[in-house]
């Protein structure tokens, strides 16, 4: 699993606690199979961003990546169906480059599509009480490069937006991914079957503390970086069973 570091003149970025504060709530959770979570963060640099997910893919030789990005147009959980082989940066990344069209991978396809089932994965995440759209567009920025990277990975892989929540004031960057988030419409969620095993392995970086994982009866908006959390892992979860299921 991986996020981003802080960019622009932010000091933190949404998708580290929702990374990060998954895991506890793994530890939580009945899963269909045995989960062990590794994870990396990735600069906010067009020219090195791909790199470091490579890397990572390349120490951990994981069975699924979940790529977590913040989207601060969006009030919603967003998992990406998609992504496209250009870069366009509204503002410099940490490096000051600032692409205007380039494509993400020279000689790739207009668009990647993930190869997993991205509505089962929006609707695990519906299913804690947290409101999640599938998304069509990630905009073009870091985001969208990553995510276009992780759909091509010879392993199953998925981009997920998360809300820039901050913890002081708002966030002052996150345009950079398109608003609203050309959603898609969603089947009515269903009762998921109770999994047949609990167990979720230490993750590779240390983690903030559990907290309740009670889930609201409907689904609202996340307001702290625990929900993020608990939406992530359900994620993490569902996409857990769906590589189970292929093995």
């Amino acid at each position: 699993m991986t996020y981003f570091e802080p960019f622009g003149s932010d000091t933190e970025n949404a998708s580290r606690d929702a990374a990060l504060r998954s895991i506890p709530h793994l530890r939580d959770m009945d899963l269909s199979c045995e989960v062990e979570v590794a994870t990396a963060m990735l600069p906010v640099v067009f020219a090195s961003a791909g790199l470091v997910l490579d890397e990572a893919v390349e120490r951990f030789h994981p069975d699924a990546v979940i790529a977590i990005g913040e989207a601060g147009g969006r009030s919603a959980i967003t998992p990406e169906l998609q992504a496209f082989n250009e870069n366009i940066a509204r503002i410099p990344d940490n490096a000051g480059a600032q692409p205007d069209g380039e494509p993400v991978i020279p000689g790739g396809p207009a668009i990647a599509t993930s190869p997993v089932r991205v509505v089962d994965i929006t609707r695990a995440i519906s299913g804690t009480g947290i409101s999640a759209e599938t998304s069509r567009d990630p905009g073009r920025y870091l985001c969208n490069n990553i995510a276009y990277r992780v759909a091509q990975l010879p392993v199953p892989g998925l981009f997920i937006h998360v809300p820039a929540l901050r913890t002081v004031g708002v966030a002052t960057v996150g345009a950079e991914t398109d608003a609203p988030s050309a959603a898609v419409s969603q089947p009515a969620p269903q009762p998921a079957p109770r999994p047949k095993t609990a167990h979720a392995a230490p993750s590779v970086e240390a983690t903030a503390p559990s907290a309740e994982t009670a889930a609201p009866a409907l689904s609202r908006p996340a307001t702290t970086f625990d929900e993020l959390g608990r939406g992530i892992a359900a994620a993490i979860a569902e996409l857990a069973r769906q590589v189970a299921e292929k093995l």
